[in-house]
């Protein structure tokens, strides 16, 4: 029987281990399909997008560089020949498809295989439950420097579609969240370690104590609120105005005054006039 650690949701450790179901964890490794798995793994995510041009695609060439005979070099029929400078490229990569099947239960022995390689290496660690009332990648990283220790890679592998996890951990740079059955081979090989629900193992949800609530992140300081300014009394506004008012008419006055006292001249008299 293989056993692995066990965490609570608030990634206290638990005093006794989680055992691993036995149909599944019987600790057989096969290498070889391991490496197969992983092979057509990195083979299906290639694009096969590479591309040359040939002789017949590249521009130009379409007449002799020079007549057949007399002028003492080697005679050439184009100047798009591969052994040309910008000639074409001869067997060079052309765009294919590099998708590659695996039967199914070698691909299901696979990931048994890669699973009990993590178990046998203290990499898988059992968590009661990953509860997130709502997305926050704080908790998220308190939860798995507790359990995983900050070491490496970590597969948090869920027991069912659960987007607070996945978008608690979509952020963090070495994280990967994803639903149990969803893991291939590859990613639990890509992993230092592996952090599994228990209902992903079980199929029953554990219910959850009120004393071990789900770990939370420190709360941060509240910013110190400036003191508002006493607004100004209308009463006073209103009287400066008036006064400026008062002020400005006297000023006014004075200047038409000038203005009006001035006398005005007589008009000239037309000539030949009585």
């Amino acid at each position: 029987m293989i056993e692995a650690l066990h965490y609570s949701s608030a990634g206290t450790k638990r005093d006794g281990k989680f055992a691993l179901p036995a149909e599944y964890f019987d600790g057989t490794v096969n290498e070889p399909v391991l490496h197969q798995a992983v092979k057509v793994f990195l083979n299906n995510q290639r694009q096969g997008t590479a591309k040359t041009k040939g002789r017949s695609e590249v521009s130009g060439g379409n007449q002799k560089p020079w007549k057949q005979k007399g002028t003492g070099r080697a005679r050439q029929g184009s100047t798009r020949a591969p052994h040309w400078r910008g000639g074409g490229i001869v067997f060079g990569p052309q765009p294919r498809d590099y998708r590659t099947d695996i039967p199914k239960k070698v691909r299901q022995l696979a990931r048994r295989s890669a699973l009990n390689a993590r178990a046998r290496e203290d990499a898988l660690v059992v968590v009661e439950r990953l509860a997130f009332d709502s997305p926050k990648t704080s908790r998220m990283a308190a939860l798995l420097g507790r359990v995983a220790n900050d070491e490496g890679k970590v597969l948090v592998l869920t027991a069912g579609h659960n987007p607070n996890a996945y978008l608690s951990g979509r952020n963090m740079p070495g994280v990967q969240v994803m639903e149990y059955g969803a893991a291939s081979a590859y990613d639990i090989l890509w992993s230092d370690t592996v952090v599994v629900e228990e209902a992903a193992l079980t199929g029953v949800v554990p219910e959850t104590t009120d004393e071990e609530p789900m770990l939370e992140a420190a709360p941060k300081k509240p910013k110190a609120v400036k003191a508002a300014r006493p607004a100004k009394a209308p009463k006073k506004a209103a009287a400066k105005k008036a006064t400026k008012a008062k002020a400005a008419k006297p000023a006014k006055k004075a200047a038409k005054k000038p203005a009006a006292a001035k006398a005005k001249k007589p008009a000239p008299k037309k000539k030949g006039g009585k």
